[in-house]
């Protein structure tokens, strides 16, 4: 009983020597911690140096967009053809103005509006019109050029399931809502796509634009390797792989220009770069505005770039190479975003080509600062998450299919939209591959 005693005693005059100890040690230790917090803050002011100027490249960036692109669209015959007038027989009720005659041989292909398209009944029973021109007599249907072209299903069932496609369904969920075979599903997708792909070609050319914002944002897609499937195959195999969703548009009047699906490589930057670039004018530069993501800045010193030659430093010696700088009304800001444990701690603007001024002036027309919030928001609205995870693709966005279908996913938004009656002038579009027909099978 004694020793407890003694031995509470003498822990109870431990414990107040270290409450002593403590309380006379407490301001050293208050004053070490303070210098230890204010240490990287000078270190952090006396590594910061001001950004240098870009040298220039030695050699002209590759871009395997502008590399494997197309060829230019064909453009109308110069001649104008003479309008037809009639004036015997029954006046023509029907407005056949917004077609054209298919046939390249004749002199009224691919001009609208020439009076050389008239009707020519419903044979058969069915519900298109047969048009024919009077100059070729050449007959073809009301809806040559379009998806609804050779379908034998009704036009609302087909938009029905593009938009099921659309709105996130699966090919296999939309074939069996819909009771059709699931490779006519997969025909019919590839079919929209194209057209979709012609239809935005069409529409969006040559567009003038102060500035454009760019982003990518991560995303979970369905796809499979290139050629490694078939077509039943791609529809059964819908493994999980990591993708980006990149986009651009123009803040002002609020138009998406180019909307792409890759990972996050120079490569994907190039390639979004280069849809940007096919859909401005020719003469046009506008301010540019992205993230932090550096492959950016030689994506668009490939596009927007020429050869300069230095300088001489000496008299003697021989002359520096030239070199690949960007243009100089070529105006190029990001925002960087600083983030840690996952959570944004920061932000800052940085001015990669050009000049501050320039970018403010451009940006001081709307009253706004150098930002990416339009394309940022965009990526959070566009129908291609799900409702509880707005970041995340839908599969009829990403589905499982050959890599032959891969560089439509971006159009994708536009599918119920572009079944229309109304096909794409052949000179300025591309027509629907009319091999990949569909019927509906039922499973």
């Amino acid at each position: 009983m004694v020793d407890a005693l003694v031995f509470h005693v003498l822990l109870l005059l431990g414990l107040l020597g270290l409450c002593m100890l403590l309380y006379e040690l407490w301001p050293w230790l208050q004053a070490k911690v303070g210098q230890a917090h204010r240490q990287p803050a000078r270190q952090a002011k006396r590594c910061a140096k001001a950004r240098k100027p870009f040298a220039g490249l030695t050699h002209k960036p590759l871009c395997d967009a502008c590399q494997h692109a197309t060829e230019p669209r064909q453009q109308a015959p110069f001649a104008l053809p003479p309008p037809l007038t009639y004036t015997r027989g029954r006046r023509r009720t029907i407005d056949m103005q917004q077609h054209f005659c298919p046939d390249q041989d004749c002199s009224y292909y691919g001009w609208v509006g020439r009076g050389n398209i008239r009707a020519n009944g419903h044979p058969g029973g069915r519900p298109w019109r047969q048009l024919q021109c009077v100059a070729c007599h050449t007959s073809f249907q009301e809806t040559h050029g379009t998806p609804l072209h050779g379908k034998r299903v009704p036009a609302e069932f087909l938009v029905r399931v593009i938009a099921c496609l659309a709105e996130g369904l699966g090919i296999r969920g939309t074939a069996r809502v819909f009771e059709v075979d699931p490779n006519t599903v997969l025909h019919w997708l590839v079919e929209v796509a194209d057209h979709a792909a012609a239809f935005s070609q069409y529409c969006l050319h040559d567009l003038r634009v102060t500035q454009v914002q760019l982003d990518e944002r991560f995303a979970l897609l369905s796809a499979v390797k290139a050629w490694e499937v078939s077509d039943v195959e791609a529809i059964q195999r819908l493994s999980r792989s990591p993708h980006w969703v990149w986009g651009a548009i123009d803040p002002v009047i609020r138009l998406l220009l180019a909307l792409d699906v890759g990972d996050r490589t120079l490569e994907m930057a190039q390639r979004l770069v280069h849809q940007v670039v096919q859909v401005l004018a020719p003469d046009g530069v506008p301010l540019f505005l992205t993230d932090g993501f550096r492959e950016y800045t030689t994506a668009w010193v490939a596009h927007f770039g020429q050869w300069v030659q230095p300088p001489r430093r000496q008299a003697t010696g021989p002359a520096p190479k030239p070199r690949w700088m960007p243009l100089p009304r070529l105006h190029y800001a990001q925002v960087v975003k600083q983030y840690r444990r996952r959570r944004l701690v920061g932000v800052r603007h940085r001015v990669v080509f050009g000049t501050l001024a320039g970018v403010t002036r451009v940006l001081a027309t709307q009253g706004w600062q150098i930002n990416t919030a339009f394309i940022e928001r965009v990526n959070l609205t566009i129908p291609f998450g799900q409702k509880t995870q707005p970041h995340h693709f839908r599969r009829a966005y990403g589905p499982a299919m050959p890599a032959r279908l891969r560089p439509h996913q971006r159009w994708a938004c536009a599918m119920p939209s572009c079944l229309s009656k109304q096909k794409i002038v052949q000179p300025c579009g591309q027509h629907v591959d009319q091999g990949l027909q569909g019927s509906a099978h039922r499973s």
